[in-house]
């Protein structure tokens, strides 16, 4: 068999952690299978190189954020296959260049078009453990980028699939995917299967146990994750096409608090004006979730919407610079808000799912500010200091602990 592994920034933050990670890789190896490790920085390192960054340029260019933030993987890749060499086992570390992984060239932000996997055969041949850095990728101009916060998933998936694993194991803090945040919520349960769309609702709506290009890529491609804990043996949550138990009602509720809401005042009300709007945020790689419009009075109306925290302030320049062709009047932003939101494959044929959610937090006296669903989702915008409050009020609610 060959199996993918990937572990978290905090399964590889120390020495000992390091050791177990080796440990846990071992028994596969000795067991006669490829392994093929995809790893993230050790710890805070990610964090500590941002602040790094910020006290010498607030606002640096993205392409050289790239090129610090990348050696936190590389750092992680060097000690791992170190400690195996202490244990007798050979094994050899390779970076983005040297695998190669082909991204597009969006700085910060970059998806993966294909990766070369020759390297990477030629040293499983050799009978080796191939550590392998997440999160990174090379662009057609050589330059490092980066696949977004989380994009060490994204990286694991992406090798499966290209060398056609027989397996792909996500490892984390955590053992596997709950109801809510179990570090929130305590009496959070454990799924023990759940599908890809569930899961990238999930993943896009603020659950940080994958990446949501991640899951994207597995159904696309039809690699079956399981993420579990690096640190227990407890079985962990399957994400699959489809689960063999009954659908629930609900699944699990997740919380985004990297959300900023973008107000536009007074734009004319004509056609062409939203799709203006939505097509230049499109086209600067600015991805927009929750919108709504007023209605159309004197001529003009408002339009509100959420953007990531981190491109707020590019997204805010950008309208401004294009306000005359907008014909906006003014701009507004707030950042202390939250996106609460509700999945559930089951919620498409039962009626008054919305109504319940929102019962929910009018029992406890929580304001909703903007509302968004789809089949599987209901998302609600609120104030960033209820989001605690307002997901345990909604997890009793739906009684996603029994």
């Amino acid at each position: 068999m060959l199996i993918v592994k990937k572990f978290g920034g905090s399964s590889v933050a120390d020495r000992e952690r390091i050791f177990n990670v080796a440990r846990r890789c071992v028994g596969d190896y000795k067991a006669g299978n490829d392994v093929v490790v995809v790893l993230s920085a050790m710890g805070d390192t990610t964090d500590d190189l941002l602040d790094l960054a910020k006290s010498i340029n607030p606002d640096a260019p993205k392409r050289e954020m790239d090129m610090l933030l990348t050696t936190g993987e590389q750092v992680s890749v060097a000690l791992m296959a170190m400690a195996f060499a202490t244990m007798g086992i050979p094994a050899i570390s390779l970076n983005a260049f040297q695998v190669a992984m082909h991204t597009t060239s969006t700085y910060s932000n970059a998806r993966l078009k294909r990766i070369d996997s020759e390297r990477i055969r030629h040293e499983l041949d050799a009978r080796k453990i191939v550590i392998v850095t997440g999160f990174q990728g090379i662009n057609k101009y050589d330059d490092y980028t980066t696949l977004g916060r989380g994009g060490s998933d994204t990286t694991a998936v992406a090798l499966a699939a290209a060398l056609h694993a027989d397996a792909c194991e996500i490892y984390t803090d955590v053992e596997g995917v709950y109801t809510a945040d179990p570090r929130k919520v305590p009496d959070a349960r454990k799924l023990s299967e759940i599908t890809y769309d569930e899961m990238l609702e999930f993943a896009t709506l603020g659950a940080q146990v994958l990446h949501n290009r991640s899951v994207e890529m597995a159904k696309k491609y039809g690699v079956q994750l399981v993420v579990r804990s690096s640190l227990s043996d407890a079985e962990g949550t399957i994400v699959k096409e489809e689960t063999n138990v009954e659908k629930m009602l609900i699944s699990g509720v997740a919380a985004d608090k990297n959300a900023t809401r973008i107000s536009l005042v007074g734009l004319k009300d004509e056609p062409g004006v939203a799709f203006k709007l939505f097509n230049l945020l499109a086209k600067n790689n600015i991805n927009v979730d929750v919108i709504l419009q007023s209605i159309g009075r004197d001529g003009t109306k408002d339009i509100s919407f959420t953007v990531d925290r981190d491109v707020a302030k590019d997204a805010v320049r950008l309208l401004e610079a294009n306000q005359a062709r907008l014909t906006f009047q003014k701009i507004s932003f707030k950042e202390n808000v939250a996106k609460v939101s509700i999945v559930g494959a089951g919620m498409a044929t039962n009626p008054g799912v919305a109504a319940k959610m929102f019962e929910a937090l009018y029992n406890v006296g929580i304001n909703i500010k903007m509302i968004s669903t789809s089949e599987i989702r209901i998302s609600v915008l609120i104030e960033e200091e209820e989001v605690d409050a307002a997901v345990r009020a909604i997890h009793d609610a739906f009684q996603l602990g029994k």
